[in-house]
């Protein structure tokens, strides 16, 4: 149930980009949406990963010591909480792929590093080995106090494919749950709106999922369909599979909570 301080509903925004190898490009592209969402009246604005850079697997690192003032910089701007994708850490020989959250102050407010690395050989595509260059966070739920929105779980692109992993960021309060992605073509037409449906169902929260677009410079295709799902698996906002967008939807926690009393599975849980 809501407390008396949570918010009754919240205006957010997830973006879908085509990010490429420059970084200081994507940077400038993405400032300037964050703007456009800011003014259509989103207090949450949230990127997809990779957003920094999408070139080559082992390409460059993007610490967020360097990049963190610039983002928290754009968010005491315009008073928003700003998830800009994720970034490139530095970890030794690997790098992690970080999400970060940056509050209406400017401070960052929480980390989270991918937990679930995406290697595998899809049928008809390309194999990709992540973990020859990323190295995996720990599988801790992190939930962060966004202001205006509430609790929000933070999780990235394949970490999608395990429900237990969502439901430990339930279990430790979210009722938001964000996953910026670079989904890839060969598998997204298929599952991901699938299993963001099945993610936001099955935990009875709102799931804020923005992903990359378009032909990538290491010639891998990502899917776009950028979405925000509700509690009962509704498409509140999907962005086209092929362009530039930003989606915008109102979360009613209202409704959320008349969807947990009417159909109460979380408490029915015995394993």
């Amino acid at each position: 149930m809501t407390s008396p301080d949570s918010p009754p509903s919240a205006l957010v925004a997830v973006i879908q980009v085509n990010s490429d190898d420059d970084p200081e490009r994507n940077f400038a592209r993405a400032e300037a949406l964050a703007r456009r969402a800011k003014e259509r009246g989103a207090c949450l604005v949230v990127f997809p990963e990779n957003l920094l850079y999408e070139g080559s697997d082992k390409g460059a690192r993007h610490d967020p010591a360097s990049w963190g003032p610039r983002f928290g910089a754009l968010a005491r701007e315009l008073e928003i909480t700003l998830i800009p994708g994720s970034q490139r850490e530095p970890a030794g020989e690997r790098a992690y792929n970080t999400c970060l959250v940056y509050g209406p102050d400017g401070a960052e407010l929480a980390r989270y590093r991918k937990a679930h690395l995406f290697d595998v050989d899809v049928p008809g595509g390309h194999a990709e080995r992540e973990s020859s260059y990323i190295a995996p966070g720990e599988p801790d739920p992190v939930v962060v106090e966004v202001p205006g929105v509430g609790p929000v779980g933070l999780s990235i692109c394949y970490d999608l494919r395990f429900p237990t992993f969502f439901r430990r960021l339930v279990d430790a309060g979210a009722r938001t749950i964000v996953l910026p992605a670079s989904f890839a073509l060969g598998t997204g037409k298929d599952h991901w709106l699938t299993l963001l449906k099945a993610r936001a169902i099955e935990n009875q929260v709102y799931l804020l999922a923005p992903d990359q677009f378009g032909k990538k410079p290491h010639g891998r295709f990502k899917y776009g369909k950028s979405a925000i799902i509700d509690p009962w698996g509704s498409v509140l906002g999907l962005a086209p599979d092929v362009d530039e967008a930003i989606v915008i939807s109102e979360l009613d926690f209202a409704y959320q909570d008349q969807v947990r009393r009417a159909l109460p599975c979380l408490t029915h849980r015995r394993i």
